[in-house]
């Protein structure tokens, strides 16, 4: 990490910088980044606000702090929060679809035991994190976890060992989660720094990977200094009862809602490089408008709906009804999620009202390290302290990615690929998780252990998630830049 010059401080404490326009902001813009965030993680720690309302309310302050005409000081708030919205809210409202088909149609539990037979029961801890992994790609994480559990649990009745273990197994599906769209957080991240989709889940993949290894080591570590036997869940009836085999899905056909989509968005983002790289004229250019078509998320995962849905008619044979509420039911979850990460982008885009990449900018510009990894850090810890506060790691990253977007004005001008901004932020939102964090809780309830064991447990477990994906991010940032331009 490149250390900030002093000689910037104090540029920056005696003096004033310059905005786009040629104007002197000085201070004042840090002024404003600091009560937005102060209103945000004030609202929701202390006050328990929703954090869409928190948000909301933060991006109104932010922008009546803001230069601008009075009449405007609203109606851009609204402006941004629609920008945001019309990015991600499609793929968003898709994919909680998609998750809770896959789900009720027995297509993710078809999925998990394919990778159990695969690897065999003794590598089940391994088939557990790749199912968990793979699952969390398009459903949500506690939607998975509440999935593996039961499998976690009767391995455990099997072998009476390795309890944590399979637990923190399952728990390294939060790398995915973070990293990899179309789940929330990601999918927002990319939208708000112009990262292509595609190039977000192939480096998402390669960054999460090997922090999802790292977080299962530490997993067996952690179960051979403190095993924990299984206890008894105070609602043991509402844990759900695997499935025999013959009442699944093919998997192939389960396989499908995942595969598709992401075998699309990446086509897209193969023919646009080898684009840039033949040049005009050349065969990939021409091909270029017909990748986009297929290739766009909205399409790819309109398609994965549609597989998902007719897997679950063929397989349960659901009425016209039952298959409504319960596309509605996933809708409205969404739909929650899809609120929250529209006014993060509203909070975002306020904080570049404020020319708050002015104020800061300047900084950074000095030291080449610090504008470089120092950046990246940056963003990991903004992210980290965040999460801490708040113990959304989708809040985390809507948060932390519109002030390092504000900061930068241009993400072009960046050594590297934004990419690599995006995935330090997606590491810094995994760290910090504790008793103001859903996750915390889930695996505590969920696994039947105690507040101080999963302290002991998951809470250092996502560190180990987080700072591994910082790390190779910081590695491929170095030897794989890809520098926009």
């Amino acid at each position: 990490m490149g250390e900030l010059p002093v000689e910037s401080i104090l540029t920056m404490a005696a003096g004033a910088t310059e905005s786009s326009a040629g104007e002197p902001v000085g201070l004042y813009p840090l002024l404003v980044l600091a009560i937005g965030i102060a209103t945000v993680v004030g609202a929701i720690v202390l006050l328990r606000v929703n954090a869409f309302i928190a948000l909301i309310t933060a991006a109104l302050i932010v922008s009546f702090m803001s230069p601008g005409a009075v009449g405007d000081k609203v109606t851009r708030v609204a402006g941004s929060f629609g920008e945001t919205a019309g990015k991600i809210g499609i793929v968003i409202a898709l994919a909680a679809v998609i998750g809770k088909a896959m789900m009720d149609s027995g297509a993710a539990d078809r999925i998990v035991r394919a990778f159990l037979t695969t690897l065999g029961e003794k590598r089940s801890a391994t088939a557990l994190a790749a199912s968990g992994f793979t699952l969390a790609i398009p459903v949500f994480f506690d939607t998975v976890f509440y999935l593996l559990v039961p499998l976690a649990r009767s391995m455990y009745r099997r072998t009476n060992k390795n309890y944590v273990l399979y637990l923190g197994a399952i728990a390294t599906a939060a790398t995915a989660h973070a990293l990899v769209p179309p789940t929330p957080g990601p999918l927002a991240v990319a939208g708000e720094l112009d990262v292509d989709i595609g190039v977000m889940i192939l480096i998402g993949i390669v960054v999460g990977a090997p922090a999802a290894l790292a977080g299962l080591w530490f997993a067996g570590w952690v179960d051979r200094r403190n095993p924990i036997v299984m206890r008894k869940l105070q609602d043991e009836e509402d844990v759900p009862t695997p499935l025999e085999d013959h009442q699944l899905p093919n998997l192939y056909l389960s396989w499908a809602p995942i595969l598709l989509p992401v075998a699309m968005i990446t086509a897209n983002t193969v023919a646009e490089t080898m684009a840039k790289w033949a040049g005009p004229g050349s065969f990939w250019e021409t091909l270029v408008p017909y990748s986009q078509l297929i290739g766009n998320p909205n399409l790819a995962l309109l398609l994965a709906l549609a597989i998902s849905l007719l897997t679950l008619q063929i397989q349960r044979s659901p009425t016209l009804a039952q298959m409504s509420r319960s596309v509605e039911q996933a809708l409205m979850s969404g739909g929650i999620i899809v609120l929250i990460t529209a006014a993060g982008g509203a909070f975002g885009g306020m904080l570049k009202e404020a020319h708050l990449a002015d104020a800061i900018k300047e900084i950074f510009s000095q030291d080449q390290q610090a504008s470089g990894l120092g950046f990246l850090w940056l963003a990991f810890v903004v992210s980290s302290l965040i999460k801490f506060a708040q113990g959304s790691s989708t809040a985390a990253m809507l948060v932390t990615a519109g002030m390092m977007k504000a900061m930068l004005g241009d993400v072009t001008t960046l050594s590297f690929h934004p990419v690599y901004l995006a995935t330090a932020i997606g590491g810094g939102s995994l760290v910090g998780s504790w008793m103001n964090d859903s996750g915390f809780w889930i695996f505590s309830k969920m696994g039947g252990l105690t507040e101080q064991e999963t302290l002991r447990t998951w809470t250092p477990l996502l560190v180990i998630l987080g700072t591994v994906a910082m790390l190779m991010t910081c590695l491929l940032a170095t030897i794989l830049p890809m520098a926009p331009g």
